[in-house]
């Protein structure tokens, strides 16, 4: 009975099942370095936002998110009527789809690329194009090739996804280099980038694609406030772009897509630039120093400009996988991604990085899942 686009659909991975998990580590506690979250936690401000906010439980939700996307307004200097609130960026990248393809239309995404992407194309019966990475030997290992994706595009493609930074490779593209590459593209293609962990980006190269937005009508950058504002529990992001995109995409949008608590967390959040300020300096050590100790061990890390790193295990990774899993340690495998001799690693604290590092030493004692040098 579903429909034709569905049938064949894969429902999005969220890796091991955490709940259990944790459940089963309750007392030893459980080292979480798969989700990509923020271990900070929320701003002050933040918290005490969402706990003022439940007081309000049986009121609907500001159906427009007004004062969150004025917040917003403000802080990227656009106008208001140029973003829309999403559920997390995931019901948006959705969203875009549901609204700008479908059957007969080409979509284009990166290898490598999210995930949401893919299933985002096909569920509209899309046709989904997929543009090959960079290779492993590169400067930005298996990161977009922003030629390779123009090469893709035709003359029915509406949609092109783009990560800045990508997830999971934690690869970026240069500033200048994707201002080129949008000045190629035709006026009638949508050019989507997500930009998820931009607040963790710190390259001299990187550069937020929202500066372009005033001469580009067919940009649309999405961020969320699940990653360096530390509030995945609450599920919000957001979309800007041209007011006229946002105006279609809103006849699409849920009533009431965002929560009382996130909307109020979230315009919380974005008043506390102190805590951000620390704690993303906290993650920008903590991956240097995490992505040195695991290059020193003899395992490929690719360069990052995100919250995880991408590391490559080799042939054993789903053993090494599983035998941290028995020790409290979770990383997120990359076999559905077309990695399958990678983990991504969240970065956590000092602590959670600690033990990780740990857990490695006492494996690589295991012959069976180490060799004499160290490597997997």
């Amino acid at each position: 009975m579903a429909a034709p686009a569905v049938r064949y659909l894969q429902p999005y991975d969220p890796g091991h099942d955490l709940v259990a998990l944790r459940r089963r580590f309750a007392a030893g506690g459980l080292v979480e370095l798969g989700s990509n979250e923020n271990p900070y936690g929320p701003a002050p401000r933040a918290l005490a936002a969402a706990a003022t906010a439940l007081a309000e439980l049986h009121r609907y939700p500001d159906p427009l998110g007004g004062d969150l996307k004025r917040a917003l307004a403000t802080k990227h200097g656009v106008d208001a009527s140029q973003i829309i609130l999403g559920n997390g960026s995931h019901e948006l990248l959705m969203q875009l789809a549901q609204t700008f393809a479908g059957s007969g239309v080409d979509v284009v995404m990166s290898q490598f690329g999210f995930a949401v992407y893919a299933i985002a194309a096909r569920a509209v019966g899309a046709n989904l194009r997929v543009a090959p990475a960079l290779p492993p030997e590169a400067r930005m290992p298996r990161g977009h090739d922003l030629d390779a994706i123009a090469a893709a595009i035709t003359p029915a493609t509406r949609l092109v996804y783009l990560a800045n930074p990508n997830n999971p490779t934690g690869t970026w593209f240069a500033a200048d280099a994707f201002a080129a590459f949008l000045a190629r593209m035709p006026g009638d293609t949508l050019v989507v980038v997500d930009e998820a962990y931009a607040e963790t980006a710190d390259a001299p190269d990187f550069a937020s694609a929202l500066s372009l937005l005033p001469a580009h009508r067919n940009l649309v950058v999405t961020r969320t406030f699940s990653k360096a504002y530390a509030l995945a529990g609450l599920r919000v992001g957001y979309a800007i772009a041209h007011a006229d995109v946002i105006g279609v995409l809103e006849r699409l949008r849920e009533s009431f897509n965002v929560n009382g608590v996130a909307l109020a967390a979230a315009e919380a959040a974005l008043g506390d630039d102190d805590w951000l300020r620390e704690t993303l300096a906290a993650n920008a050590a903590q991956r240097d120093t995490l992505a040195a100790a695991l290059r020193e061990r003899g395992w490929p890390v690719s360069p990052s400009q995100t919250n995880f790193l991408l590391v490559e295990f080799g042939e054993h990774v789903a053993r090494v996988d599983q035998a941290l899993l028995e020790r409290g340690v979770v990383l997120r495998p990359m076999g559905g991604y077309g990695l399958p001799r990678c983990s991504r690693i969240s970065v956590g604290n000092a602590a959670q990085n600690r033990a990780l590092l740990a857990a490695l030493d006492e494996l690589a004692s295991d012959s069976v899942l180490f060799s004499t040098d160290g490597q997997v």
